[in-house]
């Protein structure tokens, strides 16, 4: 990455692809324990469950006696070490590690096993399993601690969260409290060697005899998640074996690894974290450029985060690698050497995640020589396994330096963390950073947010989806109560069971985050690393409202409330389909042979005589059906879609209970079969005009009983091409992203649809056709409510060119075809969860239409 000169001077001085299948396992575990019943239980709900309250069954296992592991929970009743025997999965030598000189998958256990019985230091657990099913490993280094010591260690920690005013005044508290370091590893799979740094400082911390070392894992707990992204890893690529890039997914939670991940720094509540990535030449150590989370607690992080920043450099630096010897860069640090483009603005990276469980230092770390993609391919051995040693040194030497910065900083870092938790407590207003707090410290650099008092969700757009956000602020160690009767609060009346998130809570930032509608700091900076904007208030679906004022009687809950319910009265069933699990209810019943009809409202009627399977979708889901008024629509098949599209939307498709066959331009050209498709979806891989002869012939005759449903520039370059919807599509900044007002119209899939919709390089459709109709249509008053979306250097692409246009149109072709085009991002990264339901109801629009006599209302 090129970076601009942010200081004339620098400051120095150190203040203290495809899935893969499941590699199977020899080898064996002690017996499987329950989690302890003084566990900290958070949430529920699958998303927990699979980490809390044991794993998932892997292949070749049993859940019971010998080969069964310890299910993960910090255990408040065992002390350390643990010595858990890990499985050892069969040799793999087609690792991708391998060719670097690196310790492969298979490698991994048996060195912690050896490790843990060498000493007293080492303990390893598994913390989940990757989504094709690998062990996590996290690690703990630490002296060892009785259970009554241990103990103690946990009762300070949830003190330091849920009674952070008392624990400021306790003077003794940081000399009984062992500050707690998480080292996080290989989140990229094809990123190795922080997880070799990793083992490396494992086994020089458990065999030191050095005093200094004694001292260290006497007042610390270092806490390793040696691999991340085992699939990855093993592949020798960037995402897990879902196709995610898991360091985006950390406020959505899509993946097991990060469920995995977010529940370790819940249960340790790090002072301090690194991530180690690759690959930046010289060595990119993050604090960040503008602009800055508003919801952190900056003048603390940006203390210390800046401090270990410069440790880290020094440390770096003095391994004594040279641009001319070695090809090796001096480090940088984009805070003070770079103007934009490397922020901490969005809570989708680990360290960005972090601080809201209490990391007053958080840190990603990109080591110098790349050694992934063509020069993986293209360089030697030799010269590869030369890199990777460098780095591997490179990332141990930030490790060093954190940990000797934990040591060095232990009270002033405890303390840190309990501000942080008792400002969120206390309510106080948001903190503008003093200018100077660190050398080149600037106006630019200041952000600041305002915390209602707080926010209150709802069911009235729909049930599950309360539910479901309800959940997930659970799981993320949000506190929501609900109301035990009807209150008032902003001249609104709201019912009892109403949900309440009050922001006077330890980790009110991490509430806010998701809750707010975020900002438009379009006019702030011009580059932006990643997205801009997120809302899980706007994009999830719920109701949610902030308040300035409180006053309501609320119970704590665990759990949303079960929300599944049919009519008494006997009859055709109505199902509204106005979230993604009322698609999932519908999907599971038409995969149940159940005959549904297609209303053009969006409605599925279900017939009087599959009362039994309604029930049983309506307890698993929690989808609520009504009384059916009407049996009128069209007959509603099992909806088999062909998907030239990307990892996100493959795996939402599929979550949401879709039949989906991936396609692409080559596929299509090799001959397939089209008899077993409803829909094609288009988003990405698919060009029409590369496709061969025999291919546009076969695609045309499906395209007279099939329908399509695209997204995006592929897609609108697939209708222009393929000469289905007559439009023209104009697209917006490429790098333009975040959450827009928009206003629906009474189409099949745009009907009775939220007023907010995500994009990412928006588009829209403008000279439409007779036989077009704009469903959705970006607000005319300004589209973005928060994100980045700036006009682009020819001032062409702004939102202002898209005020009021048509971001989502329908119609049929003359060929037969009902045909849907996306100028939202509907899927992204499976987060704006609330407009799932509105591709399903395109999708189910244009598999039940196409080929039959009705036309688009």
């Amino acid at each position: 990455m090129e970076v601009a000169l942010r200081f004339a001077t620098a400051v120095l001085g150190v203040a203290v692809s495809a899935a893969l299948l499941a590699v199977p396992r020899t080898g064996t575990a002690e017996p499987a324990e329950p989690p302890p019943a003084a566990v900290r239980d958070f949430g529920n709900g699958p998303e927990r469950n699979e980490v809390a309250a044991g794993l998932p069954e892997r292949p070749g296992t049993s859940r019971a006696g010998a080969g069964t592991d310890q299910p993960y929970g910090l255990s408040r009743d065992r002390g350390y070490p643990r010595r858990t025997r890990l499985p050892v999965p069969a040799e793999n030598p087609a690792d991708a590690s391998v060719k670097l000189g690196l310790v492969p998958y298979h490698g991994i256990a048996p060195r912690l096993n050896d490790l843990q019985w060498r000493g007293d230091r080492v303990s390893a657990e598994i913390i989940g399993r990757s989504a094709a099913g690998r062990d996590l490993y996290l690690v703990t280094v630490t002296a060892p601690e009785s259970a009554a010591e241990a103990r103690e260690q946990a009762r300070i920690r949830d003190r330091i969260e849920e009674h952070p005013a008392a624990a400021a005044r306790d003077r003794k508290l940081a000399g009984r409290y062992k500050a707690p370091l998480f080292v996080n590893a290989n989140i990229h799979g094809n990123e190795w060697e922080g997880t070799d740094a990793a083992l490396r400082t494992i086994e020089e911390l458990a065999t030191s005899r050095d005093p200094e070392t004694a001292r260290l894992l006497a007042t610390t707990r270092l806490y390793f998640n040696v691999t991340a992204n085992p699939d990855g890893r093993v592949a020798g690529v960037r995402p897990n074996s879902a196709g995610f890039d898991l360091n985006r997914d950390f406020v959505t939670a899509s993946q097991p690894e990060v469920r995995a991940m977010r529940q370790v720094m819940i249960d340790t509540q790090p002072v301090a974290m690194i991530d180690l990535h690759g690959y930046v030449n010289g060595t990119l150590i993050e604090p960040t450029t503008p602009p800055h989370g508003a919801n952190y607690e900056y003048d603390l992080f940006i203390t210390h985060t800046y401090a270990n920043g410069l440790g880290m450099e020094a440390a770096v630096n003095a391994l004594g690698y040279t641009v001319e010897k070695d090809g090796v860069h001096p480090a940088q640090i984009p805070f003070r050497d770079s103007a934009e483009g490397w922020d901490d603005w969005p809570p989708i990276f680990t360290p960005q995640y972090a601080p809201f469980h209490g990391a007053v230092a958080a840190h990603t770390v990109e080591i110098p020589l790349r050694v992934n993609g063509s020069d993986y391919t293209q360089q030697p051995v030799e010269e590869l396994r030369r890199r990777s040693a460098i780095n591997t040194d490179v990332a141990a030497a930030a490790i060093r330096a954190t940990y000797g910065f934990v040591r060095a900083g232990h009270d002033q870092l405890i303390a840190g963390q309990i501000e942080v938790f008792r400002r969120g407590a206390a309510g106080e207003p948001s903190r503008a950073v003093p200018l100077g707090i660190v050398p080149g410290f600037g106006p630019e650099d200041v952000y600041t947010t305002t915390f209602p008092r707080a926010y209150v969700i709802t069911g009235e757009r729909s049930a599950p989806a309360a539910a479901r956000l309800v959940d997930h602020l659970i799981a993320n160690d949000v506190r929501v109560g609900r109301a035990r009767h009807v209150f008032r609060a902003d001249g609104t009346t709201y019912p009892a069971g109403s949900y309440v998130v009050d922001m006077r809570q330890p980790k009110r930032g991490l509430a806010n985050v998701m809750l707010e509608a975020g900002a438009d700091i379009s006019d702030r900076v011009d580059a932006m690393y990643d997205i801009s904007g997120w809302s899980h208030a706007l994009l999830w679906g719920a109701r949610v409202d902030g308040v300035t004022s409180l006053r309501v009687r609320a119970d704590p809950v665990q759990a949303a409330a079960p929300t599944g319910s049919l009519p008494r009265t006997r009859g055709p069933l109505a199902l509204q389909v106005s979230d993604a699990k009322d698609v999932m209810a519908l999907n599971d019943l038409l995969a149940r042979g159940v005959s549904v009809t297609w209303g053009g409202d969006g409605t599925a009627i279900v017939p009087a005589a599959a009362r039994q399977a309604a029930t049983t979708v309506s307890d698993r889901y929690g989808v609520r059906f009504a009384r059916a008024t009407s049996t009128h629509g069209t007959p509603l098949p099992r909806v088999r879609i062909a998907a030239a599209a990307s990892a996100d939307e493959l795996f939402t498709l599929r979550e949401l209970g879709f039949d989906v066959t991936p396609v692409s331009t080559a596929v299509l050209n090799e001959g397939f079969d089209w008899s077993g498709i409803d829909v094609l979806f288009v988003s990405s891989g698919l060009n029409h005009q590369a496709l061969d002869a025999e291919a546009r012939t076969a695609l045309d005759a499906f395209l007279a009983t099939g329908g399509v449903v695209a997204r995006g520039g592929t897609g609108a370059a697939f209708n222009a091409a393929a000469g289905l919807l007559t439009a023209t599509a104009v697209a917006g900044r490429g790098d333009a992203n975040g959450v827009v007002r928009t206003v629906s119209s009474g189409g099949p899939a745009g009907a009775g649809w939220a007023g907010h919709a995500f994009v990412y390089s928006p588009r829209w459709f403008t000279a439409l056709g007779a036989e077009v109709t704009a469903e959705q249509s970006y607000a005319a008053d300004g589209p973005l409510v928060s994100g980045h979306w700036r006009p682009g250097p020819d001032g062409a692409g702004g939102q202002d060119a898209a005020r009021g246009q048509a971001a989502v149109i329908s119609g049929r072709d003359e060929r037969g075809a009902a045909v849907v085009l996306f100028g939202t991002e509907p899927l992204f990264r499976n987060h704006p969860k609330g407009q799932f339901p509105q591709v399903a109801r395109a999708l189910y629009w244009s598999a039940a239409v196409t080929g039959s006599t009705l036309t688009t209302p």
